[in-house]
């Protein structure tokens, strides 16, 4: 079942769900999900000093990442084609029985920005903020400001609490992340070498 907009309310009342800083409900809260608003961290990769991606070789992903750090008023370009791995400014903590479904809002959709590619499913128990994957599928460069809502997190409970909360999975690799972090595959990959 996905929660309306005053269960929304109730259940971060209760504190099956926790927002930091709380959003202003007036403005962020919709009739089916709230906004979260864009952080001034971006990663990036450094296509042109690196020609491939390993995903086996954790320094492979590291090294060919870049953060850049934005000002309030600084946009960050989100040039034609371009990908980037950003977080948002709240901080969301879920209930065992919560799930959390992140969105693009149209609005930022319309301007041809993507701000997930699969990763959409936050499980019971997460916490921490959401890293993004912004794309830029459109011909034209777009300003992208810190501060800016930016996504939009919808909310279903499971049929009961999870046995295993995300924050308590042993090898999770994302919980508690304050800004975006790069993928962490090969860790997976150490852990599978490790099983033979």
């Amino acid at each position: 079942m996905i929660l309306s907009d005053r269960d929304i309310r109730r259940a971060l009342e209760s504190g099956r769900i926790r927002i930091d800083p709380m959003p202003d409900l007036e403005t962020a809260l919709g009739s089916v999900s709230i906004d979260f608003r864009l952080g001034a961290t971006f990663m990036v990769f450094e296509h042109s000093r690196h020609s491939f991606i390993d995903p086996r070789q954790p320094q492979s992903i590291g090294d060919a990442m870049r953060t850049i750090e934005c000002t309030p008023d600084e946009p960050f370009m989100m040039q034609p084609g371009d990908f980037a791995l950003a977080s948002t400014v709240e901080s969301l903590e879920l209930a065992d029985d919560l799930l959390g479904r992140l969105e693009g809002r149209s609005s930022i959709a319309r301007l041809g920005i993507t701000v997930h590619s699969t990763a959409a499913v936050f499980e019971p128990g997460w916490v921490g903020t959401a890293t993004m994957e912004l794309s830029n599928l459109g011909r034209m460069p777009v300003a992208l400001y810190p501060g800016m809502r930016i996504c939009a997190f919808s909310f279903e409970e499971v049929s009961s609490p999870v046995s295993v909360p995300y924050r308590l999975k042993r090898g999770n690799k994302y919980a508690g992340q304050v800004t975006p972090r790069a993928s962490l595959l090969a860790e997976e990959n150490r852990v599978l070498a490790g099983r033979d």
